[in-house]
C-alpha cells in the first residue's frame, strides 16, 4: 500500500495541494479524480517523485520515499510500473524492444530470460506474436496495451496509470479498464489511476479520492459515489457526463 500523509505543494505562492492524506490500498484500483487544475496530477507526481512535496510524506509499505537518498529511490523505483498518458512508446523501437526496455535498464537477465518475460507480458495483454511491429503500425488501444505490458515487465508492486483512457473510444477504453483491473487483482499490485473518465470510475473504482481545490473533498467506492450528497462531486459527475455525451 501507499500512504500520502499531509501532502502540501506550492508553485510560487499558489498552494496546489493542501494537507492531502489518503491510503492507496493493496490489490485495489485506487482512483484519483477531479476537474482540471484540482491538483490530481500534481499529487500523482509527488507520489512517484517527479515533484517533491513542500510538506508531508509518501510511504511505500512502511518506507518513507521523501526521506530516501538517490540510491534508495532508484531501488524503490524498480518496484514501480508507470503507464503514461498516450502510452509514450519509443517510436524507433519495436513492440518487443519497448517492453524489454526496463529489463535492459534494471535487470541482469539473460537475453533468453528477457524474451521469455516480454512474451509473457505481451500474452497477458493479448498481443502475443506482435513483437516485431513498430508503434506506427498499432492502433491507439494496442499502443496502450503495449505500454501496460512494459509497465508490468518488472513485475511491479506499484502501478501508476496517468489518464489511461485518454484518446480512446468508449469500447476500447472499457477493454483497457478491464485489463488494468485484472492485472491489479492477479498480481496484487497497489494501482493508482489518475482519471476524469466517469465510465472508469463506475467500472473499476474500488477506492476513490475526489480532489477539489487542492484538498480531498470525498472518498469512497464506485457504489457509494452514485449516492453522494457532496455538491462539488455531483457537479463534477454531471459536467463530466455532459461533456461525454456532447463528444459522443
Amino acid at each position: 500500500m501507499i500512504e500520502a500523509l499531509h501532502i502540501t505543494k506550492y508553485f510560487g505562492e499558489n498552494k496546489v495541494l493542501d494537507d492531502v492524506s489518503f491510503l492507496f490500498e493493496l490489490g485495489k484500483t485506487n482512483l484519483i479524480i477531479g476537474q482540471s487544475g484540482s491538483g490530481k496530477t500534481v499529487l500523482m507526481k509527488c507520489l512517484v517523485g517527479l515533484l517533491e512535496p513542500d510538506e508531508g510524506d509518501v510511504i511505500y509499505d512502511g518506507r518513507n520515499f521523501c526521506k530516501m537518498g538517490g540510491f534508495e529511490r532508484r531501488k524503490l523505483r524498480q518496484e514501480i510500473g508507470m503507464l503514461f498518458q498516450g502510452g509514450a512508446l519509443f517510436d524507433s523501437f519495436t513492440v518487443e524492444q519497448n517492453v524489454m526496455f526496463p529489463l535492459n535498464m534494471f535487470t541482469r537477465m539473460s537475453p533468453a530470460e528477457k524474451i521469455d518475460r516480454v512474451n509473457f507480458c505481451l500474452e497477458r495483454v493479448n498481443l502475443e506474436g506482435r513483437n516485431k511491429l513498430m508503434p506506427s503500425e498499432l492502433s491507439g488501444g494496442m499502443i496502450k496495451r503495449v505500454a501496460i505490458a512494459r509497465a508490468i515487465s518488472m513485475n511491479p508492486k506499484y502501478l501508476f496509470c496517468d489518464e489511461p483512457n485518454s484518446g480512446l473510444d468508449p469500447i476500447t477504453a472499457g477493454v483497457i479498464d478491464e485489463l488494468i483491473e485484472e492485472i491489479t487483482e492477479e498480481f496484487r499490485t497497489t494501482t493508482v489511476i489518475n482519471t476524469h473518465d466517469m465510465n472508469s470510475v463506475l467500472m473499476i473504482g474500488e477506492n476513490i479520492a475526489f480532489i477539489h481545490q487542492g484538498q480531498i473533498w470525498w472518498s469512497g467506492n464506485r457504489h457509494q459515489i452514485l449516492h453522494t450528497t457532496n455538491q462539488a462531486l455531483n457537479d463534477f459527475i454531471f459536467a463530466t457526463e455532459l461533456t461525454r455525451r456532447i463528444k459522443a
